[in-house]
């Protein structure tokens, strides 16, 4: 009987040990305390106004939101920077009659992450991903919102991969 308890508490104790290296998140121990988000400049040749501090709001609130780490304005140890460098609508299928039955809004962002305290993790990399809508709706209000939404949450989720979650 008391093998049982010894083997139980053993179990007990290595379970919640291995859980300070890991989290729910996804991330390992992260050697930081702080992070800055610098405002993510849109110098695509198609100007969306506004998508630029959506962007860095968006970045800024999931680090925010999957860590500990307080953001900073200077002087942090994880700092993210870059600029919007493609926004692109593309026709993906054509009608009989040579119109665009689909179309694709796809947003390229360009990244350097710095890691004051770990300068191997260190990168400059772009990020894009799509979204494809009808060719007979505009791109604007709920359309655009949807987009965006969907682009964002993608692109920032890779980021937040590539930066702190390694995989």
């Amino acid at each position: 009987m008391k093998k049982i308890h010894l083997l139980i508490l053993i179990f007990i104790a290595l379970a919640t040990n291995s859980c300070s290296v890991y989290n729910f998140t996804g991330t390992g121990k992260i050697d930081a305390k702080t992070f800055q988000v610098g405002f993510f400049q849109n110098n695509a040749e198609l100007i969306e106004p506004g998508i630029d501090r959506r962007f860095t709001l968006e970045l800024q609130d999931l680090i925010q939101n999957q860590t500990n780490l307080n953001l900073v304005k200077n002087g942090a140890d994880l700092s993210y920077e870059g600029e919007i460098v493609d926004y692109r609508i593309s026709p993906m299928t054509a009608t009989a009659d040579q119109r665009a039955a689909q179309n694709r809004l796809t947003i390229r962002i360009n990244v350097r992450f710095i890691n004051k305290n770990k300068e191997t993790d260190d990168f400059e990399k772009s990020f894009s991903f799509y979204y494809d809508y009808p060719g007979e709706q505009q791109l604007a209000g709920a359309t655009l919102n949807s987009a965006l939404k969907d682009i964002f949450e993608r692109i920032t989720q890779d980021i937040f991969n590539e930066s702190l979650a390694k995989w």
